[in-house]
């Protein structure tokens, strides 16, 4: 396990788990969650589940690594759009995994020169892809020119 130097913490408290109340210590994030119905649950309207809180913080992560990656080759992907679908599913080991699908789209790359910089940013830069990296099966699809 790699020891780090803190450099930023955030903080959150949830009650109730998945049909419960999550709330950072800052009060930036303030959601309600409810088990979507595909799973079982009610489904509540305005509800948020894990899932859409990890995909939002991936796809944010990792599109902040992808310009810095971009910015070490003297390029600028700050405008590449980075959608992060997390899905949630049972094991044949039992209980339940994720799997990700990460869509890179820029149309200022081409394509070989964008998935260059996702696997650079991916492999050696986003805490959330060192985080999965062996845990979580993330696949990509990238548009470029």
């Amino acid at each position: 396990m790699d020891k780090i130097n803190p450099i930023f913490t955030a903080t959150a408290t949830s009650i109730g788990g998945r049909n419960g109340h999550s709330e950072t210590s800052d009060h930036a994030v303030n959601v309600d969650l409810s088990v979507p119905k595909e799973m079982g649950g009610p489904g509540k309207p305005n509800t948020v589940t894990p899932e859409h809180l990890f995909a939002t913080g991936y796809a944010a992560c990792f599109g902040g690594a992808l310009d810095l990656i971009a910015k070490q080759h003297r390029k600028d992907a700050i405008n590449a759009k980075v959608t992060c679908s997390v899905s949630i599913g049972t094991r044949d080991k039992g209980g339940f995994a994720l799997a990700v699908k990460m869509k890179i789209e820029d149309k200022n790359f081409s394509k070989a020169d964008l998935e260059a910089l996702v696997k650079e940013a991916h492999e050696k830069i986003c805490p959330y892809s060192h985080a999965t990296r062996g845990n979580i099966d993330v696949t990509f699809e990238i548009v470029g020119t």
